[in-house]
């Protein structure tokens, strides 16, 4: 069973090197596919425009790019489409409609691929044989899946990814620079936060904070926080404790 990987980042090498089957790997940058097949031992790199058919077309392009890359890969895909593009919904709507009668799946890896293995949100829209191989092959490289929803994945975004995200480029952004020696244990675990989500790429948290709502309700609890007195702090610091 052969795989199709669309986009040869990040996310698309991670999937391109714990997958078990022989795989392709596409890019819009022709280079940056070169560039994966010849990092990747036993990967070869195809033309965004291939006519070639896979048993599997695996997406794991930007948010913003997904519904379109579905539409455009659904010819290649012989028998089952599978997204990792971080969001649920339009992907699943758009596999739907494009592949009716072959398989589809969803996953989340819950991690930046240098960080693996880790959780992966899985939504089996349409198994079969060979999306059950592939999650097979992400649990078997030591990845926690576990199955949820559509609407349980994309709402818990909100606060693992848009208000975590908004919370700790807050905190960046407001603090001034101090030296070391004054770092307490909440502010040094905050710092190392910064630098975890700093060292990012910006295009793709920016396309987190567009696609799920999240920062509104950080910054508004910061305001209660910031203007709470007595015991209005009181219950603001309790109601936090029993989150």
């Amino acid at each position: 069973m052969d795989m199709l990987v669309v986009g040869a980042g990040e996310m698309g090498r991670w999937v391109a090197r714990t997958v078990d089957r022989p795989v392709a790997v596409t890019d819009v940058d022709a280079a940056v596919a070169e560039r994966a097949a010849d990092t990747l031992d036993g990967i070869r790199a195809v033309p965004s425009d291939t006519e070639e058919t896979f048993d599997v077309v695996c997406l794991a392009v930007p948010i913003s790019a997904v519904d379109d890359a579905v539409e455009r890969y659904a010819p290649r895909a012989e028998r089952a489409m599978c997204d990792v593009s971080g969001v649920m919904e339009g992907p699943v709507e758009a596999m739907r409609a494009a592949l009716p009668e072959r398989e589809r799946l969803s996953m989340h890896p819950l991690f930046a691929a240098s960080n693996a293995p880790g959780n992966v949100a899985v939504v089996a829209d349409a198994p079969g044989p060979v999306t059950d191989d592939i999650r097979a092959d992400v649990a078997a490289a030591g990845n926690h899946t576990f199955e949820t929803t559509v609407a349980e994945h994309d709402a818990a975004m909100e606060t693992v990814q848009a208000g975590a995200h908004t919370a700790i480029l807050a905190y960046a952004l407001a603090a001034d620079d101090v030296r070391e020696e004054f770092a307490t244990p909440v502010s040094a675990a905050l710092d190392d936060l910064v630098g975890t989500v700093t060292g990012g790429t910006p295009r793709v948290y920016r396309e987190i904070q567009e696609t799920f709502e999240g920062a509104d309700c950080v910054a508004d609890a910061a305001r209660r926080v910031a203007e709470a007195e007595g015991d209005g702090f009181d219950e603001l610091y309790r109601e936090a404790g029993a989150e």
